[in-house]
């Protein structure tokens, strides 16, 4: 991350793009009360320092008849680097993988799988997940529903972490 520092501006543009990724410039530039052609400035700013890495449609799952979410927990028998990287990459080309995550603790990575259905998500368990080189367990847990599907970062709690800083 480059040494750019943000204002209350940069951060309200965040907050505003993260709500909708599609609004004009000009209507950005009213939200945050600045006007256009600043406001352009500041957003080529923002991503090009990799404050925004992108801009993306939510897309509705179940409309697309991806009705299963499993969380899987991996252990691996090895967690040397080139052990944990090799997996990460494994992971990375998984198509229904589409959160991975390294932790700290007994688990070693959680991965958020997506599946039009169980038998496809059990097909990939047992013939991808399960039988990748140094997987020694994986256990899973099938979503029931979402109580709370919310992405991004909460800026409502940007000024609390700064108070306590």
């Amino acid at each position: 991350m480059s040494g750019h520092k943000l204002d209350p501006i940069d951060r309200k543009i965040l907050m505003e793009l993260q709500d909708d990724g599609r609004m004009t410039n000009v209507e950005l530039s009213r939200r945050v009360g600045i006007s256009a052609p600043p406001c352009l400035r500041r957003v080529r700013s923002l991503e090009e320092s990799g404050y925004i890495q992108g801009y993306h449609a939510r897309v509705n799952a179940r409309e697309l008849g991806y009705e299963v979410m499993v969380f899987a927990m991996v252990s691996l028998k090895s967690q040397a680097g080139a052990d944990l990287a090799a997996f990460e990459a494994r992971a990375r080309g998984w198509p229904l993988v589409r959160e991975c995550f390294m932790l700290n603790g007994e688990i070693d990575f959680l991965l958020k799988c997506m599946a039009p259905n169980l038998a496809a998500f059990q097909s990939f368990l047992t013939d991808h997940l399960t039988a990748a080189p140094n997987v020694a367990s994986v256990k899973t847990s099938l979503v029931i529903r979402a109580a709370k599907d919310e992405p991004g970062i909460p800026f409502e709690a940007m000024d609390t972490v700064a108070d306590n800083a």
